[in-house]
């Protein structure tokens, strides 16, 4: 079968479908005639919903179909939807969902981020003229000395919380919106943000003070930095959607990975909220070294942990992960 032919066939029945989903919403407005058309075209795409799951890669069309077929199944059955279902929605699909679908740019952002904080660490500790030429070696040695703990407890612990997470959920948010502009910025980001952190770990062990460094960095920074490492890699992929946007639109490609951005800086937020508690009340605790250590550990194999299962199931279970169902029928516009 010829999924193309298929779907450019089908698609002004998608279209119409939606168009009367969205009239179920207002009733009094719709004619005898259109309820039944909506009956038969809702189970007309529920059909056409199976085969192009079973035949096609494309996500993002399974995800549309899918959302449009249970718009269409709510106004046919007249199921409610509070707005209690549509935040527990989200923690038990929409968030885990839209990242688990992106597992693979998660995995490839975080190792080549990785790769390359540890590259920079090991070229200051290895080569004497980068250690003497990117930082002043004064301002190194008061690092050394002060400045890295000093970091975590020049400051009241709720303010601190407060300050750490609106800067790091602004820097997540920066790194997905960017990625408009064909992902640039957000790799700019994710270079600077692993330079950065490769550079003053190699400075720490260059004086003796690795320990200190990793004992001071990992309670929070398994969390936060796994959660920038997805944000960077949702921004890297809605920038390839322009790139590369497969049989759709350009502009169909850009909305439906640009709702599953928003989808993503929300749940980051909320997890950098977390990640923001830890850095300031458990970091600079006087708490044994494995102790912090192991508290950020159980925060972040909690926050994979749930990613996967529920992202998992969601997917089994032939969910969507789009934050909004109302727009069902948008991105199956015509092609002008």
């Amino acid at each position: 079968m010829d999924l193309d032919a298929y779907v450019a066939v089908h698609r002004p029945e998608w279209i119409r479908l939606g168009r009367l989903v969205d009239r179920a919403g207002r009733p009094g407005r719709m004619a005898a005639a259109d309820l039944d058309e909506l009956v038969e075209l809702y189970q007309r795409t529920a059909t056409h919903l199976s085969v192009i799951r079973t035949r096609s890669y494309d996500t993002s069309l399974v995800d549309d179909l899918t959302n449009l077929v249970s718009r269409a199944r709510a106004a046919v059955t007249g199921a409610p939807d509070p707005g209690w279902h549509v935040v527990g929605r989200f923690f038990a699909v929409t968030f885990p969902l839209a990242v688990y679908e992106r597992r693979w740019w998660v995995l490839a952002t975080t190792a080549g981020s990785l790769l390359l904080a540890l590259a920079a660490g090991l070229w200051v500790v290895a080569d004497d003229q980068a250690r003497a030429g990117v930082v002043p070696p004064g301002t190194v040695a008061q690092m050394c000395r002060r400045d890295f703990a000093s970091y975590y407890t020049e400051h009241p612990a709720s303010s601190f919380a407060s300050q750490v997470w609106t800067n790091n959920a602004w820097v997540s948010a920066m790194a997905v919106a960017s990625g408009v502009l064909l992902g640039l910025p957000t790799l700019l980001v994710l270079l600077v943000n692993a330079l950065n952190t490769g550079i003053v770990g190699g400075y720490m062990a260059g004086c003796g003070r690795s320990d200190q460094f990793f004992s001071l960095i990992l309670p929070h920074g398994m969390l936060e930095l796994t959660v920038v490492f997805l944000a960077g890699a949702v921004g890297l992929r809605l920038g390839w959607s322009i790139i590369a946007a497969g049989p759709r639109r350009r502009v169909e490609a850009l909305a439906a990975e640009g709702r599953a951005a928003v989808t993503v800086t929300i749940g980051a937020a909320l997890a950098l909220a977390v990640s923001g508690v830890i850095e300031a009340f458990v970091t600079p605790s006087g708490l044994p070294t494995g102790v912090r250590i192991g508290i950020g550990a159980l925060a972040w194999a909690g926050f994979v942990g749930y990613l996967a299962f529920y992202g998992s199931r969601a997917a089994a279970a032939g969910e969507t992960a789009d934050l909004e169902p109302t727009r069902g029928g948008a991105d199956l516009a015509p092609v002008a």
